[in-house]
């Protein structure tokens, strides 16, 4: 029995010494790193230590490295100026209004979860809409590219409708009395969703449109049904 509590006692100061020597080991390898003098009447000698190189870090603040190569350039505020946002770099994708008056009944409605049907026709809260001003592809078109073959008019109707998902289009619509297919003008936000069909190669613009610009932006692109699968 007392052979044991001297062996705890043996390694309880054996753990004690190698404390002491691990914080003394730190202390000499911070050597920028100032240590306070402890005082005579405080803690143990370790608990000092340990405390002067806490207060130490907390005083000292923390030390740029390169910075003369990592660090942004010094800028005089009063040298600053702010400058106008650049405007789009197309007018493609903003909202165009419509250049046929509508009639005096049909208003601005927000249609809801829309499903596309073609490239060019989406059904939503019980309506059928028809994009005005284009021609949409048919789901069983096939396109070519470098004799490559491929159904575009299926691509073209998945294209619109990841990019219609989950959000409201704003269509100029007849009163809900009027559930028949409607060509209308609609837009997502500030896009115009006959532009960005066009624009995008998914539909081509009707002669009487006014998205043929669009049409010749796509086709020298070679985007959507002018371009590779």
């Amino acid at each position: 029995m007392g052979r044991s509590r001297l062996a705890i006692a043996l390694g309880s100061l054996l753990l004690l010494a190698g404390v002491l020597l691990i914080i003394q080991a730190g202390t000499l390898l911070s050597v920028d790193r100032p240590v306070l003098a402890p005082s005579q009447n405080s803690g143990s000698q370790p608990t000092r230590v340990a405390a002067s190189i806490v207060e130490a870090y907390r005083r000292e603040p923390a030390r740029k490295i390169a910075q003369d190569l990592i660090a942004p350039p010094q800028l005089d505020p009063v040298q600053l100026e702010r400058v106008e946002p650049r405007p789009p770099l197309t007018d493609l994708g903003l909202a165009v209004p419509p250049k046929t008056p509508m009639p005096d009944d049909w208003r601005e409605v927000l249609l809801f979860r829309p499903a596309a049907a073609t490239s060019a026709i989406f059904v939503s809260m019980g309506r059928t809409v028809i994009i005005s001003g284009v021609q949409g592809i048919d789901l069983d078109r096939t396109c070519s590219f470098h004799d490559v073959t491929w159904p575009c008019g299926e691509r073209a109707r998945a294209a619109f409708n990841s990019w219609v998902r989950g959000r409201g289009l704003k269509c100029f619509v007849p009163p809900d009395v009027e559930r028949f297919a409607i060509a209308a003008p609609c837009r997502l936000g500030k896009q115009d969703v006959g532009a960005w069909l066009v624009s995008n190669g998914w539909a081509t613009a009707l002669p009487s449109g006014i998205y043929g610009k669009a049409q010749v932006t796509a086709q020298g692109a070679g985007m959507g049904i002018f371009g590779p699968p």
